[in-house]
C-alpha cells in the first residue's frame, strides 16, 4: 500500500455533486466535517489549505455534546463523571468525543475519488472515562438543487439510558463577497451570558449588543454567543440567514430538536480576515450539568435530526 506524503490531516474526502450539477461539496472523514460547499461556483464555506488540520472545528460533528462542559465534570441522575480536559485554556471538555475521530462510509466500496449526490458516514462512541455509554452514529450528506441536506442518527446500543446532545460547527461565506459586509439574521430572543471561561452563567433576553432578529452587519459584530428561544417558521424549521448587498443569500435551516445556535466570529481562520460560524446545537453549553434540552436515549432508541444549507442567487441572477 502506498500513502501520499504528506497525508491529508482531515482524512479521506468524499465528493458530492447534485443531480443537476449545480452543487458540489466535499465531506472530510475526520469529524465527518463539511469541508466545502459551492453552488454555481460560489463558495458557501470558506476554504482552507489542504495541509491544515480542521481549523477551529470547521464543519465537524459535535457528539455526544456540543460546546463545553465545565471542568469536564458533570452530574446527572445522582452520578458524577469526570471527562478528560480537551480545552486547557478554559478548563473544559469541548465539542464531544468524535471531533478528531475518522468516520467510515457505510458503503465499504465508497470511492473518495468518485462523485455521488450523497454519502453516509458512521462512527461509534464507545464507553470510556467520563462517558460510560455506547452510541452508534451516522450522518448522511446529500447535495440538493440549491445546497446540502444533512441527516444525523444517534442510536443507543448500550444497556442503560445515555445522555446525548448534538451540534455541528460550520463556517459560512458568500460567493466572494467580503464577509464583513454580509448581513446576519438569527431569530433568537435569548442568549447565554458567559464567564471568562466561555461557560454559561445565566440565560437572558437578547440586548442591543447581541440581538440578531433584525439583520446586522457581520463586520460590526464580535460574538462568541450561544442563543436560545429560537423562533420557528410554519414548517417547524428555524432559519438563520446571511445576505449580501446584491441580495444573494445563504440560509441555514434547522429541523426539530435543534434548540440553540452558537454564533462565533473570528479573525484567525486560515486565509481569511474574518470568519463566521453558525453552529446548530440541540442543547446549550454545559448541558450535561444543567440538563437543559439534554436528551436521554433509551437502550435501542434512535434519535434523528436534520439540518441543511440553501443558497439564493443574487437579485440580478433572476
Amino acid at each position: 500500500m502506498t500513502t501520499s506524503i504528506p497525508a491529508d490531516p482531515t482524512g479521506r474526502r468524499f465528493h458530492l455533486v447534485s443531480p443537476d450539477g449545480r452543487v458540489t461539496a466535499q465531506v472530510a472523514q475526520v469529524g465527518a466535517s463539511l469541508r466545502s460547499l459551492e453552488v454555481d461556483g460560489r463558495a458557501l464555506i470558506p476554504p482552507y489549505p489542504d495541509d491544515v488540520p480542521t481549523p477551529s472545528a470547521s464543519g465537524i460533528t459535535l457528539v455526544p455534546w456540543p460546546n463545553r462542559i465545565r471542568d469536564g465534570r458533570w452530574t446527572q441522575r445522582g452520578e458524577t463523571r469526570q471527562l478528560p480536559i480537551t480545552e486547557p485554556k478554559t478548563g473544559s471538555a469541548s465539542h464531544g468525543l468524535l471531533r478528531f475521530m475518522p468516520y467510515q462510509p457505510t458503503d465499504a466500496a465508497a470511492d473518495m475519488s468518485a462523485t455521488a449526490s450523497s454519502v453516509t458516514l458512521a462512527a461509534t462512541v464507545f464507553p470510556q472515562t467520563g462517558y460510560p455509554f455506547h452510541l452508534e452514529t451516522t450522518v448522511q450528506y446529500t447535495a440538493t438543487s440549491d445546497g446540502i441536506a444533512a441527516v444525523h442518527r444517534l442510536t443507543n446500543v448500550g444497556r442503560e439510558d445515555a445522555p446525548t446532545a448534538l451540534g455541528i460547527h460550520p463556517y459560512f461565506c458568500l460567493g466572494g463577497v467580503d464577509t464583513a459586509d454580509l448581513a446576519l439574521t438569527v431569530p433568537a430572543s435569548s442568549f447565554f451570558e458567559l464567564d471568562d471561561r466561555l461557560l454559561p452563567i445565566a440565560e437572558r433576553p437578547v440586548d442591543a449588543v447581541n440581538d440578531l432578529r433584525a439583520p446586522r452587519r457581520v463586520g460590526d459584530l464580535d460574538l462568541n454567543v450561544a442563543y436560545g428561544e429560537i423562533a420557528r417558521d410554519d414548517d417547524d424549521r428555524v432559519r438563520c440567514a446571511l445576505e449580501a448587498p446584491d441580495g444573494q443569500r445563504v440560509t441555514l435551516w434547522l429541523g426539530a430538536g435543534f434548540n440553540h445556535v452558537q454564533v462565533f466570529t473570528m479573525n484567525t481562520y486560515p486565509g481569511h480576515e474574518l470568519a463566521l460560524a453558525l453552529e446548530p446545537m440541540t442543547a446549550p453549553p454545559d448541558a450535561f450539568n444543567s440538563g437543559q434540552h439534554l436528551r436521554w436515549l433509551a437502550p435501542g432508541e434512535t434519535w434523528k435530526l436534520e439540518w441543511g444549507v440553501e443558497h439564493t442567487p443574487p437579485i440580478d441572477h433572476w
